[in-house]
């Protein structure tokens, strides 16, 4: 309280809106809707901003607009994704475009035991937007508190479109339904699914798009050769090892992202399985693992960079236009994925060799 005092006793410095929104501990935003008379703001809010407007003897001007449309805008990001190459990426890309738009960023990290409570004095730190990464952006009930809260959200990925929100997204089932093509093209006929976590909506629709691609080309699919991952490395060695000692293997396997599909061709090494000669192993994403496994990867490219400079520019303009009060309709995008083949794919050898016996130190799982 000292410091703004100091201030207000200083008649060449008269208290900004930004000291406002420091005092009360909400966004300039919020400040600015006080003011302006809007409906959108919680009691207990606009009480705390009346008191601090009051104590800091705050009077806007005409120029109070022009003063928060200088305000950097704070973006927070929320995520609990446990793939450190997707977050690579991600990360880089919300970086880059933040910096483009003068945007502060701050990332948090949020428990999905805990859920909402652990994200709770994050979203109290005078953010103005937020973005919510895969898994969490299916978590309604934590969408539903940054709303409250009112701020302006992104949504990566989301499992369904919610119309109050943006969102930025790939068609996971089609996704996986060309992987899975291209693998029929190629002749494989026994083809194994790892898929990821349960918590993730990607999980459902991947696996849903390959069940469909071996559907329609008329083959099995079944339930021996689809082993649960949980998107990490550890969990696709865990899914390999478990595939590769059914009594009859697959001749190839599609893990639903590159970790657990370069932990496949890890597992195939270990077993003295060669790939692609004797086992196609393919993944999806197309992150920084997948060029640094031996054999490069054959896999579904998705643009997880473009997505996260798209969330950060959205979010800038839903901000700047609310600053300016103007309207905004929130909007959702959909991009494109491509398949992009390397080393780790091919035919199906003419005579499958035979199935493998346990070696010590590999336990038999399934």
């Amino acid at each position: 309280m000292d410091h703004f005092k100091a201030r207000q006793a200083a008649p060449d410095k008269p208290p900004t809106l930004a000291d406002v929104a420091r005092l009360a501990g909400v966004s300039a935003m919020t400040v600015s809707r006080v003011v302006n008379g809007e409906s959108a703001v919680k009691a207990a809010t606009r009480e705390r901003v009346l008191a601090a407007i009051a104590e800091l003897r705050y009077l806007p001007q005409h120029g109070a607009r022009r003063i928060m449309e200088l305000e950097p805008i704070r973006i927070g990001v929320l995520y609990s994704n446990p793939s450190a190459g997707y977050l690579s990426e991600f990360l880089i890309g919300l970086i880059n475009e933040a910096s483009a738009n003068g945007a502060q960023l701050l990332v948090e990290w949020v428990d999905q035991q805990r859920g909402v409570t652990s994200a709770d004095a994050f979203l109290m730190g005078g953010l103005d937007a937020v973005v919510v990464a895969p898994p969490l952006s299916d978590h309604a009930p934590l969408v539903d508190t940054v709303l409250a809260k009112g701020l302006a959200v992104m949504l990566v990925a989301p499992g369904r479109m919610d119309e109050r929100v943006n969102a930025v997204g790939v068609d996971h089932h089609g996704a996986a339904m060309r992987m899975t093509e291209h693998l029929i093209a190629l002749g494989h006929e026994r083809i194994g699914f790892i898929t990821g976590s349960a918590t993730h909506s990607a999980t459902e629709s991947r696996l849903a798009g390959f069940r469909e691609a071996m559907r329609n080309a008329g083959l099995a699919a079944p339930d021996e050769l689809v082993v649960p991952g949980l998107f990490t490395y550890n969990s696709g060695l865990m899914a390999a090892e478990t595939l590769l000692h059914r009594a009859q293997r697959p001749t190839a396997i599609f893990a639903s992202n590159d970790d657990m599909a370069a932990a496949t061709i890890s597992m195939a090494h270990q077993l003295g399985i060669d790939v692609p000669a004797d086992l196609t192993v393919v993944g999806c994403d197309d992150t920084p693992i997948a060029t640094s496994s031996r054999p490069e990867l054959t896999t579904i490219r998705q643009p997880i960079r473009a997505m996260a400079a798209s969330s950060i520019s959205m979010l800038v303009e839903q901000v700047k236009a609310r600053r300016a009060g103007a309207p905004f309709q929130p909007r959702g995008v959909q991009m494109g994925c491509e398949l992009v083949r390397r080393q780790s794919d091919a035919a199906p050898r003419k005579r499958a060799r035979a199935s493998l016996s346990p070696r010590p130190g590999l336990a038999m799982r399934g």
